[in-house]
C-alpha cells in the first residue's frame, strides 16, 4: 500500500491520499484520515474517488453526512478528486449536493488534481 503524502499548493498544506488505501466509508475512516492529517499538520485532505465507498454517493445511506460532519467539526477541508459523473447521472439529489458543496469553501468534488491546484491558486 502506498502512503499518503503531504504537499503544499499555494501555501495550503494538502494531505494527498494514495488511491490504494482504505475506503472512506464512514466515521471511523474519516477519523483515521483526520488523525493522519493532524499528525502532518495538513489543512486539507484530498481523497481520490477510488477510495470513496459507493455508499458515500448514495445520500440516503448517511455516509456522506457522517464523513462531512467529522471534517467540519475538526475544521479540516475535504476534497474528493476524480470522476463522479456516473454517480451524478444516477441521482439528481447528489448532483445538487455536489453543486452546493462546490460553491462553499469546506468540501469540494473536483475532477482532477489540476483543478484542485487551480481552486487553491490565489486570485490576482
Amino acid at each position: 500500500m502506498t502512503t499518503n503524502t503531504l504537499v503544499t499548493l499555494h501555501d495550503v498544506r494538502v494531505l494527498r491520499c494514495a488511491p490504494d488505501g482504505p475506503l472512506l466509508d464512514g466515521e471511523s475512516a474519516a477519523l483515521d484520515l483526520l488523525g493522519d492529517a493532524f499528525g502532518q499538520e495538513a489543512e486539507l485532505v484530498a481523497v481520490p474517488v477510488e477510495r470513496v465507498a459507493d455508499e458515500f454517493f448514495r445520500l440516503r445511506s448517511g455516509v456522506a453526512g457522517a464523513v462531512m460532519r467529522k471534517f467540519a467539526n475538526y475544521r479540516l477541508r475535504l476534497v474528493l478528486v476524480g470522476d463522479i459523473s456516473q454517480h451524478i447521472a444516477e441521482s439528481t439529489a447528489l448532483r445538487d449536493f455536489v453543486h452546493e458543496t462546490n460553491n462553499g469553501g469546506h468540501i469540494w468534488f473536483l475532477p482532477t488534481y489540476d483543478d484542485l491546484d487551480a481552486r487553491l491558486r490565489p486570485a490576482g
